[in-house]
């Protein structure tokens, strides 16, 4: 399949506001706009990828996520994903992803307890098999932006060993001469990014749509968005 025949749709809450960035890099990648779906929908049309956006979907009121995770559309979402459909959570799309339950663990306040927006490093961990990351290379870093105020991963200690065995940890902060410090958030065992136990479902904190160009400071949001179209469309 060509990229331009991908189906992909963004799923749009109110308080999203990572939405058009990610419309407009999908569509620069693939040469095909995706389609935006609004969270009042109850169906979702046969999408090769859902991509649930970063924002703050209903404020963050009640706790980041918790309201979004629970609006009409999420009810097809999990369908998709439980017939094994690709399912992409950029930031409060992570946390979304975590209050539905298709991930594993939660996001708490920053530990310096600051909004965090900078460039971070990111590595692709080794022994993951998943079309997120099948097409880069293990250990392969990545300069890509977070910015958040709740983007600390937290499990047990089980928790966070199983996804470490399973090969579950997709993307990890590292250390960098040009970023600095790796870790912004304090998140456990500096994870940036985790994958279902199917690896068809992703959550990462950095946001790939904001370092799709030069003029951007990075492209390297693009090569990550870009190897997830090629492996779905393979």
């Amino acid at each position: 399949m060509s990229l331009s025949g991908l189906r992909v749709a963004v799923i749009v809450f109110p308080g999203s506001n990572c939405d058009r960035d990610m419309m407009v890099a999908i569509e620069q990648l693939a040469g095909r706009r995706p389609s935006l779906v609004w969270h009042k929908e109850t169906t979702l049309d046969p999408v090769d990828l859902a991509i649930i956006p970063g924002g703050f979907s209903y404020g963050d009121y009640l706790r980041c996520g918790a309201l979004a995770a629970r609006a009409p559309i999420m009810e097809s979402v999990l369908d998709h994903a439980a017939r094994g459909g690709a399912v992409m959570g950029i930031c409060n799309g992570f946390q979304i992803l975590l209050e539905t339950g298709l991930l594993p663990g939660v996001l708490v306040e920053n530990a310096g307890l600051k909004y965090v927006c900078r460039n971070t490093s990111v590595e692709v961990v080794e022994g993951t098999a998943s079309p997120f990351t099948e097409g880069l290379s293990p250990g392969q870093r990545m300069i890509i932006p977070v910015a958040h105020n709740e983007g600390n991963y937290f499990a047990s200690d089980d928790d966070l060993q199983r996804l470490e065995d399973n090969g579950q940890v997709a993307f990890r902060y590292t250390e960098s001469d040009i970023i600095g410090p790796a870790n912004p958030n304090g998140a456990a065992r500096n994870i940036a990014g985790i994958l279902s136990a199917n690896g068809r479902v992703l959550g990462m904190m950095p946001h790939p749509e904001r370092a799709m160009s030069p003029a951007l400071g990075s492209v390297d949001g693009a090569t990550m968005l870009n190897a997830t179209l090629q492996a779905l469309a393979a």
